[in-house]
């Protein structure tokens, strides 16, 4: 019998998850690869070699259709490179990534431009995010990787839910009354749509309805209920002063990401095992407390409260949450190789990308660790940790460049025909979008 995604079993999951996490207090983790300077400067000099590739192109400002295409051929050669040279990535792990991982990207930015013109460039990369996530589940639960209508739904719904009930220039009222008529639609209601917002709300789901009728797929719109619950929820966050305790804080953020990841395993497959459900949940709350992590001082600024922001008001260095958070990714690690699915080159890929995300973190938040811990994570890092927030600086003072490249790489073949439903004159129709 197939598990229903109530809310109890959420809460459920996130009372599992949270005494993994505690236990995870009193481990040290595990000792990953470890590179000396040398080591880190050799592939400091492949990673400007690939920068310095990909900016040339940006400079040449491609034009033609021919041009364009003939950019992301070499910009991919480029990235397959430095993944073999700086991240000691093997063959068939750089051909996953360029063969698989990047046409989902670029497929959803082609798609979502033709549905948004006014989506932007942050926007379309978060749904990328997600739908990289969604893929990677794939071929964890025996299908192959490829962005479907339903992923594709999905991932879009972001930048129109989450990121809305993030402003703090829209009012409570107006994101109660928005998350009211979105969870109607979620429950399969009837609702007119009132406003383009709305409209591009209810068509994504409707992707995902095509694909994946109510009637025999109940389990779909369990998580999508979830994860919406989850969202609503975590808005309290965003409230500085907030009476919530840290314990409070976690849950919200077990719940939040816990059930993201579960629908995009959901939506990946179409229904789950209870193994599979349980290791997508933990997945979601490790990514969850990444980006937490690494948003440390973006929600210090704003005021959102996480348990990493939270400790770092108080002036408690986060070493040893920082420390927690390797310890537990471990923990899911284990928990994926569980799962009879997946190629051994695919999960030490995915437990490489976790260790990177929490790593690169604690580069970017220096300030708030200890010079102690600092030098001792600095040694599992690749890159030394000045180098990368150097070139993440530098990065983000030439978005203008990049999103020339980022438009070029929106070009299609000819030829390529991805499957998915246009989102031109159909959608229109139905919705008035455009």
């Amino acid at each position: 019998m197939r598990e229903t995604y109530s809310w109890s079993w959420v809460e459920t999951q996130v009372a599992q998850t949270l005494e993994v996490w505690n236990g995870c207090a009193a481990r040290q983790a595990q000792a990953g690869p470890r590179y000396c300077p040398d080591e880190q400067k050799k592939r400091e000099k492949a990673y400007d070699k690939a920068l310095r590739e990909v900016e040339r192109e940006a400079k040449r400002s491609p034009r033609t259709r021919a041009e364009r295409l003939e950019a992301q051929q070499r910009i991919t050669a480029s990235f397959a490179r430095f993944s073999a040279a700086a991240l000691d990535l093997p063959g068939d792990a750089v051909q996953l990534l360029t063969d698989d991982f990047l046409p989902v990207g670029t497929k959803l930015a082609r798609w979502a431009r033709r549905f948004d013109e006014s989506l932007s460039m942050p926007d379309i990369i978060q749904a990328c995010r997600n739908a990289w996530t969604a893929c990677g589940l794939q071929p964890l639960l025996g299908a192959r990787v490829e962005l479907t209508p339903s992923i594709l739904g999905y991932s879009l719904l972001y930048p129109y839910t989450d990121n809305f009930l993030d402003r703090p220039d829209v009012s409570a009222e107006a994101k109660r009354r928005f998350s009211e008529r979105f969870r109607e639609r979620l429950r399969g209601e009837s609702i007119s749509t009132q406003n383009s917002h709305e409209a591009a709300l209810w068509a994504l789901v409707e992707l995902i309805e095509g694909q994946y009728p109510r009637a025999v797929h109940p389990q779909v719109f369990d998580c999508l209920l979830a994860i919406h619950r989850a969202q609503e929820d975590s808005v309290a966050q965003l409230t500085g002063g907030d009476p919530c305790t840290n314990p409070d804080v976690l849950r919200m953020s077990c719940a939040k990401g816990g059930s993201s990841v579960l629908a995009d395993a959901c939506l990946a497959h179409g229904w789950l095992s209870e193994q599979e459900s349980r290791f997508s949940f933990a997945w979601g709350v490790l990514l969850q407390l990444g980006d937490d992590l690494q948003d440390v001082r973006e929600d210090l600024e704003r005021g959102s409260t996480t348990l990493f922001s939270r400790a770092a008001e108080q002036g408690t260095p986060l070493d040893a949450l920082a420390t927690q958070l390797l310890c537990f990714s471990e923990s899911v690690g284990a928990r994926m190789e569980d799962l009879p699915h997946g190629t051994p080159m695919l999960k030490d890929l995915l437990r490489m990308s976790w260790r990177s995300l929490i790593v690169g973190a604690v580069a970017d938040s220096h300030a708030y660790f200890t010079p102690e811990f600092l030098r001792e994570t600095e040694h599992s890092s690749p890159f030394r940790f000045e180098f990368l927030r150097a070139r993440r600086k530098r990065l983000a003072s030439r978005q203008g460049l990049y999103a020339t490249l980022f438009d070029a790489f929106l070009e299609t073949p000819e030829e390529d025909d991805d499957g998915l439903p246009l989102p031109s004159a159909e959608l229109a129709a139905e919705t008035g979008v455009f």
